[in-house]
């Protein structure tokens, strides 16, 4: 069964139309492969039956959340990219404390969060900072995958989830079972899923007066024009002189005015005008 120019254009354009997730033409056969199986367990005969399934069936939109599944990579794990956390520990902290010491509440947001690694990872790292004892921490992760979602609420992980966890903190925020890493409650009720889809400017005007976004390793996803409309979104979401965390090989140049690189600790993280 082979995908024909045509019709993936059609499907590139429509998973482009509702997410901003862009597939050029030499990534062709990285959405036939992941689709092939999708088509198998719809008893579609052919990847034009599929696309009529996605754009006219009534469960389309439970379809797409499934498509969705398939063409995002969810690698991660916890304490990943450990210089951006550093700055994370050494610089965006103690500002937002500084900021916020009046009402001594702190909001972060991972905007692409997984199976729940990154925001956990950040709510343990401001469990232990002490310049938040005694404060009120509201952590938010979200995700377009129902499936990653699902994962991240359970949050149960295999060894190689955790492997960067420092073995004090492994062992005061996970019980180990049958193999397994159970994160602790402690961490857990820091943190409220949320199904979003990044695209979706609308969704994301209920998000207000963010601290901190952790956007990692999400945006190469995107072309240039739904980067920046992401972007933008992104920076509405912020309280001013907020910050946004991306990936290490991710970059805004020429993405947006709204947010300034501040350059430290060999990472460079953004900061709202």
């Amino acid at each position: 069964m082979q995908l024909s120019p045509s019709t993936f254009t059609d499907l590139r354009n429509l998973i482009y139309e509702r997410t901003g997730i862009f597939f050029p033409d030499n990534k062709k056969y990285v959405l036939e492969s992941r689709l092939q199986t999708r088509l198998k367990e719809r008893r579609c005969a052919s990847y034009e039956d599929y696309f009529q399934l996605l754009k006219y069936d009534a469960w389309r939109d439970q379809e797409l959340n499934a498509v969705y599944n398939l063409v995002t990579t969810n690698e991660t794990f916890f304490f990943r990219d450990l210089p951006q956390l550093q700055e994370f520990t050494n610089t965006i902290i103690p500002s937002v404390a500084k900021a916020n010491a009046s009402t001594a509440r702190m909001r972060v947001w991972s905007a692409a969060c997984s199976s729940g690694d990154e925001p956990y990872t950040l709510a343990i790292m401001m469990l232990e900072h002490p310049a938040l004892a005694n404060w009120g921490i509201e952590i938010l992760g979200s995700d377009i995958s129902e499936t990653a979602l699902a994962a991240a609420r359970t949050a149960v992980y295999g060894s190689y989830a955790v492997r960067n966890v420092p073995p004090v903190l492994a062992d005061r925020y996970f019980q180990r079972e049958a193999g397994q890493y159970v994160l602790s409650d402690k961490v857990k009720r820091l943190v409220k899923f949320a199904h979003m889809n990044l695209y979706d400017g609308g969704r994301l005007k209920i998000i207000r007066g963010m601290d901190v976004i952790f956007c990692r390793n999400c945006l190469i996803y995107f072309d240039d024009k739904a980067k920046q409309k992401i972007v933008n979104n992104l920076a509405d979401c912020l309280r001013p002189e907020g910050y946004l965390v991306i990936g290490f090989s991710e970059s805004l140049h020429g993405i947006t005015d709204a947010l300034k690189p501040l350059h430290a600790n060999r990472t460079v993280v953004y900061q709202k005008i």
